[in-house]
């Protein structure tokens, strides 16, 4: 326990030196992985601990982006009152598709979970007339202000992309320390175990789907706040596949996976293209590599091999 907490403190210190010390190319990219890193591990809460399978999760980072986009845009929200309007849109579509997709298991739940998100990404660009569709719009620099701290200043930008990583990190962190993680990581090792044991498990998965999805929409919404821009891309296929990505990458099932994860990932493709157009063959090769000799991910074998009371 002594040594997880040191761990999880370790990182946060370190994040908070970077912010002060890396260039400001890097201070930017750093600011948007943490971001990232939060609905990975938003995902991690459902695939990673409970063991749900689930390709629609950029229904809930969009949920997220557009409650705040949209109420900042056309309701003349505040930014923190419409953060607020935006998780509130995350958790009640994550609680929608729970109780619609927990009445399937297995392929059926990723296939359910899959379609969701594709009626919310027609969705829109079916309202363009608010949403801008694919093109999407811009939030006002003018706008993205919380208590008079200009969220368009690197600086305060890299903190406040910091401030919700960590809270997510806490909260999850926290989760796995508790029973109801715990019975968590139990449904995932053996659904039908646990239920005999007395455990309400789709009670569990419900809650675990909603904190999924709500830490998902908390990523949305800070990424249209900190980087002030809102479009349909965000609620496409791809970036359902790309927080498993980041998950699988960095370590199912471990709370600093998801970051570790989002940071290969983002600076292997940064790297790579700056040196061939073909760099997508290389990221290719690489994951293909990892996923060969790394099969639990880059924090997984770590723990695996070296260090088994990582968290």
């Amino acid at each position: 326990m002594t040594r997880s907490i040191a761990l999880h403190l370790g990182l946060i210190a370190a994040l908070v030196a970077a912010g002060l010390m890396l260039p400001a190319y890097h201070q930017g990219n750093l600011a948007r992985i943490l971001v990232l890193a939060t609905y990975a591990m938003g995902y991690n809460v459902l695939f990673g601990y409970t063991g749900l399978l689930s390709l629609g999760h950029a229904m809930f980072f969009g949920a997220g982006m557009y409650g705040l986009g949209l109420a900042m845009q056309h309701g003349g929200v505040p930014a923190l009152p419409a953060f607020g309007i935006g998780l509130a849109a995350a958790a009640a579509l994550s609680a929608i598709v729970a109780m619609l997709a927990l009445r399937t298991i297995g392929v059926a739940f990723m296939i359910v979970t899959l379609m969701f998100a594709q009626s919310a990404y027609l969705t829109v660009l079916y309202f363009g007339e608010w949403t801008r569709g694919d093109e999407g719009f811009v939030l006002q620099q003018a706008t993205r202000q919380i208590a008079g701290l200009d969220l368009t200043n690197p600086l305060i930008r890299y903190y406040a992309a910091l401030t919700v990583f960590t809270a997510a990190l806490v909260i999850t962190a926290r989760m796995m320390q508790v029973r109801f993680g715990h019975t968590l990581i139990a449904i995932r090792e053996n659904e039908e175990r646990t239920r005999m044991l007395g455990y309400n498990t789709q009670a569990h998965k419900f809650a675990a789907l909603v904190i999924s999805g709500t830490l998902a929409g908390a990523a949305g919404a800070s990424y249209a706040l900190l980087f002030g821009y809102v479009g349909a891309t965000f609620t496409s296929v791809q970036y359902s596949i790309f927080p498993l990505l980041w998950v699988l990458l960095g370590g199912a099932g471990t709370t600093i996976g998801p970051f570790i994860g989002t940071l290969f990932m983002f600076y292997l493709i940064d790297t790579t293209s700056g040196f061939t157009n073909a760099y997508l063959m290389i990221v290719g090769l690489v994951l293909v590599l990892l996923t060969l000799f790394a099969r639990a991910g880059i924090m997984g074998e770590v723990r695996k091999r070296f260090a088994p009371w990582l968290p």
